[in-house]
């Protein structure tokens, strides 16, 4: 692979901690949530982080493969819900649920295009066969 960008961040004091990034753009607070037994509250969590960084990045390649194809994409948005949960061999697993709202597209050409950017995106190849993926489109 040929890196086009690298970045790198730095977390201090796990999810009870913060993580900021060397370019010192990015600086969160971190805080453990309730359903892990936290006491919530401020503070962002490594699964908000990585729901975030999917949902840019997948909206992203939505766009670029519209684009590629030179599909009437009007807009786009991305919606990702990342679950995390103990695994029944142990340690902890993730899953997600990804949902797209396209504009400008008939529903199969739409479905066509989430699947194809599904096989682009760089954070759908990097967790795929080990995280649990749904599409769905809205």
């Amino acid at each position: 692979m040929k890196t086009l960008y690298q970045t790198r961040a730095t977390a201090q004091g796990g999810r009870h901690g913060q993580v900021s990034t060397d370019e010192g753009n990015l600086t969160l607070q971190l805080a453990l949530p309730k359903g892990l037994g936290g006491a919530g509250g401020p503070g962002a969590n490594p699964e908000q982080l990585f729901a975030c960084g999917y949902a840019a990045c997948f909206d992203s390649a939505l766009q670029y493969v519209a684009q590629q194809q030179k599909l009437p994409l009007t807009g786009s948005q991305v919606a990702v819900q990342v679950g995390i949960g103990q695994l029944a061999e142990g340690g902890f697993g993730l899953s997600v649920q990804l949902s797209a709202k396209l504009e400008g597209l008939a529903r199969d050409a739409a479905q066509q295009l989430l699947e194809t950017a599904h096989r682009v995106c760089p954070y759908s190849n990097a967790i795929r066969g080990n995280v649990p993926v749904t599409l769905v489109l809205e």
